[in-house]
């Protein structure tokens, strides 16, 4: 591999900035970072993705006996044969079980929850569908999809997630959609102000539930199983079912079909190497001279905090980087924007933190930087999986002191 990234002596030359800031980005203890990560697992030469033998589904769209506007919802949305969650999900679904699946962000389980509701709801216009994820961008994601598949039909929606005006869904709620995708914070806060009645919620999605655990959703996870009807149709989605979200389930549902949904890492077609800081030097020169190569096309950077974050979006753009951030202090109007901005290329660089992270999905990512250390090697991995995405080859880079 390649040592330019690595070597020390290919920074050294730009020291600290020679023009006074009012903020600098200084070398900290790596112990205020979370548990320790070996500067060698941040190291890694990149492998040419294999040639994966296609799945073959034992149904057809046509299969599932979907409504016939449900069917070419899904064919003018570019479906051609379900992906292997899909092919088992949904006919689980359609009979009305209670499903498991662990499949990891792409295997297309969206549409594996969104298809056999929406024909439910079409069967019975009292059905209620909840389904909770774990951000912001994850919700919109989802509401997309439900507004792509539920096209002409007489199906209504409400989005509740923070950072848009709650009294804008309070109204929408009072319309009694049939769908409600939201996140667990807002949800929980609309139920205790008295404005969204959950009993008749019969249908319930919990998505990426490892997620909602990561970010500290525990709490607001079992108050709304509390608050759902007893006798319900629930399915659940995670990567990884852990000790903690397997406790969660057997709380949730009953007698469930457990589906598991192998994915290759996509980390193992990324080309990954470290960039050696000195103590003392300014990380920003280091950042700025890699936006100013040519091969950063479109980098997502990552930074612990919100207001480091802020301060990096500050210099870079006072040394006139194009660049845009997302994290959990900006409203959901200021988030998208940013996020427009990255996927359209009028800005280089897409800065954001961990949490606001989660859920985003954009093409040809070039580079992703850990311009702080992630706090745990699973957040590493969820990091780098930004870029080399579709079997492409991706690079990634991680600032070491």
């Amino acid at each position: 591999m390649s040592q330019a990234y690595g070597s020390t002596r290919s920074y050294g030359s730009y020291g600290a900035s020679r023009q006074r800031r009012p903020f600098q980005f200084r070398a900290q203890s790596r112990r205020q970072m979370g548990a320790y990560i070996a500067p060698s697992r941040y190291v890694q030469a990149a492998q040419a993705p294999e040639q994966e033998v296609p799945y073959q589904p034992t149904h057809a769209f046509i299969d599932f006996g979907f409504d016939g506007q449900i069917l070419a919802n899904v064919q003018r949305h570019g479906y051609t044969t379900p992906t292997p969650i899909q092919d088992q999900a949904i006919p689980a679904l359609m009979e009305g079980k209670d499903v498991v699946g662990i499949a990891q962000t792409g295997t297309g389980k969206t549409a594996a929850f969104l298809l056999p509701l929406l024909n439910k709801v079409l069967l019975d216009s009292n059905q209620g569908v909840l389904i909770l994820a774990p951000t912001r961008e994850l919700a919109l994601q989802i509401t997309e999809e439900f507004h792509a598949f539920a096209a002409r039909l007489p199906v209504s929606s409400c989005l509740c997630i923070g950072g848009m005006n709650i009294e804008r869904q309070i109204l929408q709620l009072r319309n009694n959609p049939h769908f409600v995708i939201g996140t667990p914070g807002r949800i929980k806060d609309l139920i205790q102000r008295n404005v969204f009645d959950t009993s008749m919620f019969t249908n319930i999605v919990l998505d990426e539930v490892d997620r909602m655990l990561d970010i500290g959703f525990r709490q607001d996870i079992r108050f709304l199983i509390s608050k759902l009807p007893p006798k319900r149709h629930a399915a659940f989605f995670s990567a990884t079912l852990n000790g903690e979200a397997d406790a969660i389930a057997r709380t949730f549902l009953t007698d469930p079909v457990m589906i598991q949904v192998h994915k290759k890492e996509t980390h193992q077609h990324i080309e990954q190497d470290i960039v050696r800081v000195q103590p003392g030097q300014n990380k920003i020169d280091v950042l700025h001279q890699l936006l100013l190569r040519a091969e950063f096309r479109k980098v997502m950077v990552f930074g612990r905090t919100k207001h480091g974050i802020n301060k990096l979006e500050e210099m870079l753009a006072y040394r006139g980087v194009r660049v845009a951030s997302i994290h959990g202090n900006k409203n959901q109007n200021a988030r998208q924007r940013s996020l427009e901005a990255f996927k359209s290329g009028r800005v280089q660089a897409l800065l954001a933190t961990d949490i606001a992270a989660r859920g985003i999905d954009v093409e040809d990512v070039t580079h992703v930087i850990n311009f702080d250390e992630p706090q745990s090697y699973d957040d590493y991995v969820h990091r780098i999986g930004r870029t080399g995405r579709a079997g492409k080859m991706g690079k990634a880079l991680t600032f070491v002191l």
